[in-house]
């Protein structure tokens, strides 16, 4: 028996199939994703890119079947001045969950005024935050021969930052690595290719606890 539907009778049902797709596709996609933004200690300095503890950890997820996504947008020899410049472009490239601010370093090493480096941070925290991102604060460290009174204004922005704009803050990310020569590059800043799994160990569990929040 041949059924005949009229025309609005197929358009409502074609608007049927289309809602149910969609209310599926959502529903069966679980992955969540995280922008990093950071320097030359994100972005493998010193060695191959797939070295580096991002991608490793990315292809932890992979291999785990984990619908984790990270967006490596880390660049050595980046300043917050440079992150800010470049974050509103890749938040209309990436429809990210996570911004991780993973920067300041080489600011400090350059010797910018800590509340120039602070206004930045703030200003990369508030683009996030208006496009719905959430947003985790990384701790960053310098060596101490800048001077006691720099180091402390410099150290002391973070938690600061943080707490003001009420977002995540992050322990600094090497820092019983930097203490391990072993496991450290020539120029003393830097972690070598040994250290890379034991930075992607770490930020697995920073992730795990950081995802859990959404």
């Amino acid at each position: 028996m041949l059924v005949k539907y009229n025309s609005k009778v197929l358009s409502l049902l074609t608007l049927a199939v289309l809602l149910l797709f969609t209310l599926n596709s959502k529903a069966s996609s679980n992955e969540q994703s995280i922008l990093i933004l950071g320097d030359s200690l994100s972005a493998g300095y010193g060695m191959e890119l797939n070295q580096g503890w991002v991608s490793l950890t990315q292809q932890y997820y992979n291999e785990t079947a984990q619908d984790i996504d990270l967006i490596n947008a880390s660049i050595s020899g980046e300043t917050t001045a440079g992150g800010l410049k470049r974050l509103p472009a890749l938040l209309e490239q990436h429809q990210v969950d996570w911004l991780l601010i993973e920067l300041g370093g080489n600011d400090g090493l350059q010797g910018h005024p800590p509340a120039n480096i602070a206004a930045n941070l703030e200003a990369i925290i508030n683009i996030a935050k208006q496009q719905q991102v959430q947003v985790a604060l990384m701790q960053i460290r310098i060596p101490p021969n800048y001077g006691k009174r720099y180091l402390q204004a410099f150290e002391q922005l973070y938690p600061q930052l943080a707490e003001q704009q009420q977002v995540h803050y992050l322990p600094f990310f090497i820092e019983d690595i930097a203490q391990q020569p072993e496991l450290m590059q020539q120029d003393g800043i830097h972690p070598n290719q040994q250290a890379q799994s034991l930075i992607s160990q770490k930020m697995r569990a920073v992730f795990k606890d950081l995802l859990a929040l959404n």
